[in-house]
């Protein structure tokens, strides 16, 4: 019984934190206020991706469990679930601003296993090929090619 109610508390702490990213889905406005029309890049963002390892390095998706990550035209999140019991590794996100491939995202919320994360920016240069997302870390170690989740 332990387990199952273990499994179900991870499961909906993953649903409310993926709803807590997908909250707000409208575009970041540009410096003065202005709205500007999204790149092609930030189109091709939104959506979810799950990690397959980093370039030169990857793998399959995994059949269950794995990290996802979540784009919307303005917030993300990552969560990672224990794919044997379905409770939350880590689960964090906040909102992006994109320039040309310049990626910044800034951790907002975090669960107590990344916490420390908060009010950090990471700076990433990031490119979508096909289902195909890659980020390069700049000034942090996080380089990791996604795939998107149909």
């Amino acid at each position: 019984m332990r387990t199952s109610i273990a499994k179900s508390a991870g499961l909906l702490l993953l649903i409310g934190g993926i709803g807590l990213c997908l909250r707000n889905t409208s575009w970041s406005a540009a410096p003065g206020g202005n709205a500007t029309a999204p790149s092609q890049l930030a189109q091709d963002m939104i959506g979810t991706w799950i990690l397959v390892g980093a370039p030169g390095a990857v793998v399959e998706a995994p059949a269950t469990g794995g990290r996802l990550k979540f784009f919307t035209g303005r917030h993300w999140c990552i969560s990672e679930a224990d794919p044997t019991n379905g409770v939350t590794i880590f689960h964090h996100g906040g909102t992006y601003t994109l320039s040309g491939d310049q990626y910044a995202e800034t951790v907002e919320y975090a669960n107590e296993s990344t916490k420390s994360l908060i009010k950090k920016t990471l700076n990433f240069t990031i490119k979508v090929e096909g289902d195909t997302l890659t980020q390069i870390g700049n000034g942090n170690p996080w380089t990791e090619v996604w795939k998107r989740v149909e």
